[in-house]
Parts: C-alpha cells; structure tokens; sequence
C-alpha cells in the first residue's frame, strides 16, 4: 500500500518524563478510537535498571528500544491502522528513526518548564524513572523543529484542553478525526 492511499497515523506523545505523556496518549486513543501503547513496555530490562539506579540512558540504550517503536509503528501502518504510543523522543535523530519509512507518524510534544514536570515528578509514584534524571532529559530535549510534522502542548494546560488542541492540530494537518478511526 503506498503512501497516498494510506489513511491510518500515529500519533506519538513525546516530551521528558513527567510532561504527562501516558495521561495525555490515553485519552487521545480513547477519543480517537484508536489503538495505544506504552512506550515503557519497550524497555530492555537493562534500561529499567539503569533508570532505577539513577543512571541516565545514553544513545546507545535507547537505540533497540528506538528500534522496537519504530517497529510497533511499522506494523500499524503496514495494517493501516491509526494509534497512539508514548516515546520521550527527546532528540531529532531519535524522532528521525520512529519517522523512517512511516509516512503516517505526527508528533505531540507535551512541553513544559522544568519547574512544572519537576513539581509533577514529585507527587508520581511507582514508576523506574527517577525525579534525579529530569536534568539528564532536559539537556537531551530537542524540541520539534519547523520541518518536522506535529504540535507543541503547553502541559500546564488541563489534560483535555491539550487533547481537544491536538485533535485540532491534526485536523488542520490533513489528518482528519475519521482517517483515524
């Protein structure tokens, strides 16, 4: 199936640990109707326990889990069906390999300063990643640039609020709420 007779996207909810990405992919599947999945179950177990530990991942880490992201992503639109995944993507080259030979990928970037995901990160609770490598994740942020297809949530937003503005931002970037469901 080529490109241009493919409907189905994938959105995927992008931003450091605690800009609310689990919360906001959620709804978005729910109202979408789509299919969602949780980048964190892609971990290796050796990133787990390196997060657990305080270690920040480096390139080299995250690239097999890149890589099965990127390969959840592939079978979706092999299948032409639309979803939702949560992956921090923080850098250009991480969203470039989710992006590659998947035409159908639109990134939600849920932004935020330090100060508010910091605050968020305090009151979370049962999660590997902790509060200490907010900072190693700030400093590997890179925004989406110009060229790059999707929409920047400001995340001190009320959750749908955020979810009601990224329908919107896909609507008017062709992706019309029916080509997902």
């Amino acid at each position: 199936m080529s490109a241009r007779e493919r409907s189905s996207t994938i959105v995927v909810v992008m931003g450091v640990s605690g800009s609310g990405k689990t919360t906001i992919a959620r709804s978005l599947a729910e109202r979408l109707g789509v299919t969602y999945s949780e980048a964190d179950e892609f971990h290796p177990p050796e990133n787990i326990a390196k997060m657990e530990s305080g270690v920040p991942l480096n390139d080299e880490d995250r690239l097999p889990w890149l890589r099965s992201i990127a390969a959840w992503i592939s079978e979706q639109e092999r299948a032409d069906v639309s979803g939702v995944v949560t992956c921090s993507a923080l850098k250009r080259s991480y969203r470039d390999l989710l992006r590659t030979g998947n035409d159908g990928v639109w990134f939600l970037h849920l932004a935020g300063s330090r100060e508010v995901i910091s605050d968020r990160l305090a009151g979370r609770t049962g999660h590997f990643m902790p509060a200490s490598l907010l900072d190693s994740q700030f400093a590997d942020l890179e925004p989406l640039e110009s060229d790059e297809v999707g929409y920047t949530a400001d995340v001190s937003e009320d959750a749908e609020v955020i979810v009601d503005r990224s329908l919107a931002a896909l609507k008017a970037a062709g992706r019309r709420e029916a080509d997902l469901t």
